[in-house]
Order: structure tokens, then sequence, then C-alpha cells
């Protein structure tokens, strides 16, 4: 087997050697210069005629003793155009250490004597307090003053501001770190022919400052602050450079664009820069258009995948449905926290591939098991769950789209429904210690098969959960996700890149959205959220969008006007399809948890019994492919369940603010 060798066990890069020999010659310059100026021009006149031997003798080794040092806290790790704080401050502690062995290893180690004058006697030399200040001084300057000058040239400091001839005028949203840091990349690269004309920002103690560069903060994102600097600086281009913006301001920021055809570009989003892992690539190549994931109208939940997926660094780590879209985000941000086996379960060929490749090519997971296997086949699953011994399974194997569901009643509960009955119950018979389903707002009240289907599941784990009390089971439930497999946001994009029409069901057609990266951490935070086997949590999905809205808002993120250039067709609601999700059941009664954004549906249990009789008789009618009576029969279960638990009142259901 390969050995890994860890960089700290070379602290000098060859790449460093250049910066070495500088570092010695300074560290030299400085011994010399506190002799020199502590004695007015040493070495001439008798005062100084006793350090002889304390200067050009031991010069050699107080530089190479100060290098080893200077090595040993890491500062020739990094190149002196990209030294930061810690560097500095690196810099400083080894001069500290250095001047102090320098000082012992001249009283201990090397005593210089020389002879009284007019007595045979000796007398030990030591070094004067005065020259151990300024060596010290001189050395801290001269080490810290040269890596300084390197950094400002290489960060334009130096330079002016010249561009390229045509160069576009660029106003950028964010005066903070990330405006800086897209600031000095333009400065840095004068052939992308963009100069920076200034900031807006809404702190307003930022207001009228400015910038190492001159560029001032020149109003806030509010709507008529905005509109004036778009007038008055009437700049080519506006770039976002927030990645934690929120929605709504980066969508005030679109509209006043849009209304005077200046485009924008923004900075990856804070789970773009987190999963795909921002390295050393320059912040120009990552600009892009800004997208409708990018402006709902809520605040993003953001959470320290480190901190939250802990629980599963060295485990291994099952996720089913790995190819789709939420299972493969789920694998991608799993493999962020080290798990000692990610094993990814799909029985589409092409899904698996992919997902497999951009683990092992682009994230260098070398820990990834593709697996080709159906839930639906309980042989197939006890083989695999037998072979790979996971410790946590995610469930997020299922079909989503809701029409296609009504038209195939059968296969949808047979997928949704009775594989994750076979799922969690082989999980638990073989001693998983976490089970994870991914379920949907559709199954709260559910009008459809899918959404019944869905709400079966639910039921299934909450069984499996009493069943087998040595696996922990866990629900958990959210809105639809945008850019999913079964998302709006697609067929909008599609219609709008044919011409149009786009088509909206119904003008009071409301749904919650989320993106897919912030659907996934909360659904790995819920895996040790757990504090009873059984229980659902709801992720918090703000106040619900408009399709209509959303339809409207893509079109003029195309760069076209709703009803103007792309009509906007509306087809009517489809049999079943609810005007308004909900996300608590009315037996459901919303509890906060520890965790920002995500709620727990306190309810009453089922009877597991009564649970394992529904799903025989459920699997009887798939087995004789009745769809008209499966379809009957699944529509009147949560009715059924609602006349065994009870309810809770409206109002108690509603999530607590």
């Amino acid at each position: 087997m390969r050995r890994r060798i860890s960089s700290a066990a070379f602290p000098v890069h060859r790449h460093s050697l250049p910066q070495l020999m500088v570092d010695g010659l300074l560290v030299a310059l400085a011994y010399f210069l506190a002799f020199w100026l502590r004695f007015d021009g040493y070495p001439h006149g008798r005062t100084a005629e006793k350090y002889d031997a304390l200067v050009f003798p031991h010069i050699l080794w107080v530089v190479a003793l100060t290098l080893v040092v200077l090595a040993g806290f890491g500062v020739y790790e990094r190149l002196w155009n990209y030294v930061g704080q810690r560097d500095f401050l690196a810099v400083g502690k080894a001069v500290v250490v250095a001047t102090l062995l320098v000082v012992g290893l001249i009283v201990v180690l090397h005593p210089v004597t020389y002879k009284l004058p007019d007595s045979p006697a000796r007398a030990t030399v030591t070094l004067p307090g005065s020259v151990i200040a300024l060596f010290f001084l001189l050395a801290l300057a001269l080490l810290g003053g040269v890596r300084f000058a390197v950094h400002l040239f290489f960060e334009g400091q130096f330079r002016s501001f010249r561009v390229a001839k045509g160069a576009r005028d660029v106003l950028i949203v964010g005066g903070g770190d990330g405006g800086r840091l897209v600031v000095r990349e333009l400065v840095r690269n004068p052939e992308l022919r963009m100069r920076p004309v200034g900031f807006v920002d809404d702190d307003p103690r930022k207001l009228g400052t400015k910038d190492e560069y001159g560029l001032r903060v020149l109003g806030t994102t509010d709507a008529s602050a905005l509109a004036r600097v778009l007038d008055e600086v009437e700049p080519d281009e506006v770039v976002i450079a927030i990645p934690s913006a929120p929605g709504t301001m980066r969508a005030r920021v679109v509209t006043a664009c849009r209304a005077r055809g200046i485009p924008v570009r923004t900075m990856p989003t804070v789970f773009e820069l987190l999963r795909d892992g921002e390295g050393q690539m320059r912040v120009t190549h990552q600009l892009r258009e800004v997208r409708v994931e990018d402006m709902l109208g809520r605040e993003t939940v953001r959470m320290e995948l480190g901190r939250v997926g802990a629980y599963l660094e060295g485990q291994s780590v099952l996720v089913t449905g790995a190819g789709g879209s939420i299972g493969s985000e789920l694998c991608r941000q799993i493999a962020r926290v080290g798990p000692r086996k990610l094993v990814l379960v799909d029985h589409a060929e092409d899904n698996l591939f992919e997902i497999a490749r951009q683990l092992t090519e682009e994230r260098h997971l070398t820990v990834g098991v593709p697996v080709l296997a159906d839930c639906r086949e309980a042989e197939r699953m006890r083989e695999v769950l037998s072979e790979h011994r996971p410790d946590t399974v995610f469930h997020a194997a299922a079909y989503k789209h809701v029409g296609m569901m009504e038209q195939n009643p059968v296969e949808a509960v047979r997928n949704n429904a009775l594989a994750t009955r076979l799922v969690a119950r082989i999980a638990g018979e073989l001693g998983v210690e976490t089970f994870v389903l991914v379920s949907t707002d559709k199954a709260v009240m559910p009008a459809t098969v899918m959404g019944a289907s869905k709400a079966l599941a639910e039921w299934a784990v909450e069984a499996a959960a009493a069943q087998h009390p040595g696996t922990t089971y866990a629900t958990v439930r959210f809105g639809n996700v945008l850019g999913s497999s079964g998302s709006v946001v697609p067929i909008f994009r599609r219609q709008i890149a044919a011409g149009g029409p786009v088509t909206v069901t119904d003008p009071r057609m409301t749904r919650y959205f989320m993106t897919i990266p912030e659907a996934v951490q909360l659904v790995i935070r819920v895996g040790s959220l757990a504090e009873a086997s059984g229980e659902v949590f709801v992720l918090e999905m703000g106040e619900p969008i408009r399709i209509l809205d959303l339809a409207e808002q893509m079109i003029r993120l195309s760069g076209y006007e709703p009803e103007r250039d792309i009509a906007i067709e509306i087809v009517g609601a489809r049999p079943g399809e609810k005007f308004h999700e909900e996300l608590f059941n009315p037996y459901e009664r919303a509890q906060p948890t520890p965790s920002q954004k995500i709620l727990r549906a306190e309810r009453t249990r089922l009877d597991p019994a009564w649970v394992d009789e529904t799903f025989d008789y459920i699997n009887l009618l798939v087995l004789e492919g009745d769809a008209a009576a499966l379809a009957e029969h699944v529509s009147k279960l949560d009715e059924e369940r609602i006349a065994r638990t009870g309810s809770f009142s409206s109002d108690a259901a509603r999530a607590p603010s």
C-alpha cells in the first residue's frame, strides 16, 4: 500500500528555496546592523573590539539557526505573494524564538572571552541587551517587510487600474470580503477588460468609505438608492459578490438592472462554495448568471456541514436513489465529512455511473462503492446490506412525478411504499444504527397517488421503529426542491428556451421551495437529531411562492418580458392537485427542535399491527395489478388514520413562530 506523506514532513517547499536564501541574507544583515548601529559604525573604535568574536565567527550559525526556526514555524510552506495574517504572525513568533536561542547558545555553548587590558586575566563577553533588542527589531522588520512588499506588488497596490482598451465598467454589490476579492482579481488581470467603479452595500457604516484601491461605497441595495447609483454610474455590468446574500436582495438587484438592460452576474452561493470547494480557483472564473434559485423569497438556511455531519465520519453510509437529484447531492455532501465507506445504490445505470464518476474523478473519493440494485427486490437488498453493513442508511429512492404516478398507481405504491417498508425492515433486522427516510409535503393529506404512496412510506418507517428498537428511524419531510427531477423549474426552462408558452396550472397555485443543497444538509442533520425512534421532522420552508410569480421571474431572468415576449398559458389544475400544500397533517402538531429550521411533528403513534395489515392488503392489490382498487383504497387511508388517532386543531398544527 502506498504511504501518504504529510506535507508537514517537508517544512521547506522546493519553490521556497529563493525565499530561504533571501531570508538568510536579511538575517545576516540584521545581526551585523545590530552591532553597527549600537557602536556607531562598528568595527571601528576600541569600544567594540571585545565584541569582534561575537560578530563574524558567529554570524553563519546565527543565520542557520534562525532559518531552521523559521522553517519549523511553517514560514516556507507558502510563496510570498500568497502570505496572509497567519504568515506574518508565524514570522513574529519565529523571530522571538530565534533571538532567545541565539542569546542562550552564545552564553551556554559558545562563550567568548577576551584579554583584559594591562592584565593576563580574561573575561567573558556577553551580547549587550541593546544589540539583542536591535537584532530582534531589525530581523522582524526585514523579514516581515520583504514579504509585505512582495504581497503588495502582487496585489496590485503598486500599480494603477491599467485595463485593456474597451474595458467594461463593473459595479460590485457587496463591500466586504467577497467584493474586495473580486476587485483584487480584476486589478491583477487587466486582460479581463473589466474596470471596477464602486460598491453598493447595505451596511450603513461602509457608506461613503473607500477600500484599499480607492473605490467608494456609493449606496445601498434599497430599491430607490440602487436605482440612483445605477443611473449615475451607468455600469456595463453588475456583479453580486456576497455568497450569503438573501434571495430578496438578489431579486431587487436583478429587477433594477433588468429594467436598465444591465447584465448581472453573481459569485457562487455559500452552498456551491462548500459543495464544490473553491480551492485556489480564480473568482472571475466562478462568476455566473443569476438563477432563480438565488432569488428565493426567504432567508437561506446555512449549516456547518462539518459539525452537523460529524456523526458520519468514519462510518459506513448507504444512500438509496444515489443517482437522483436528492440522492446524488446527499452523496456529494456526505463525501466531504470523511465516511469509512459510501455505498451508492441505484437501479438506473446511467445515473449511478455519473455520480460515481463525479465522486471519484472530481472529489477524489476512494471509498465510494456503486451498487446496481432495485429497492423493490428483497433478496438483492438483503444481500447489499449484509455485504456492506452500513451504520446509517438514507433512503432517497422514490418516484416523484405526480402526473406520471397518477397514470401508474401500481408502480407508484410498489416503489415508494412497499420498497420503503422492505428496506426499513431489512435495515432493522441487520442492526443498522440509523435509518432516514426522505419524504415530501405531498404526503400531508394526500390528494394524489404519489402523495399517498409517500404517506404510506412514512407509516412503514413508523411501524419499523416499533418493531426494531435497535435501529433509530427518522423521517424528514419538505416541499419542492428547485432543480430536482420532480421540480417545475426544469420544465419552465425548457418552455422558455423553446419560445413559450410557459404553462401554469392555476394563478392561485402556490408551493414551498428550497434549494437542493439546503434540503440535503437538513436531511443529514436529521440523522443525528432523533431522540425517539420513528419521529417525523419537517423542514421549515418559509413562505410559499406563487407558481405564476415563479414563471414570470424565470422569464425575466432569461431576458424576456412575460406575455410580451413569452406567453403564459393557464391550463387548469390536474385531477387531485391541491392549490396549496401543507407541511403538517391535522393529527400532527409542530414542535421546535435544537436545530435551526427543523421542526418535529408530534403525533399519536400508529398500531404497528394495523400498519402491517394495511400493507398486506395493499401488497395483494399490487400483486393482482388492480390499479383502480388500489387507487381507491389508498385515497381513503388518511381518513382512516385520522379516525384512529384523532387530530389537533389547525391552530395547534401550525409551526411555532
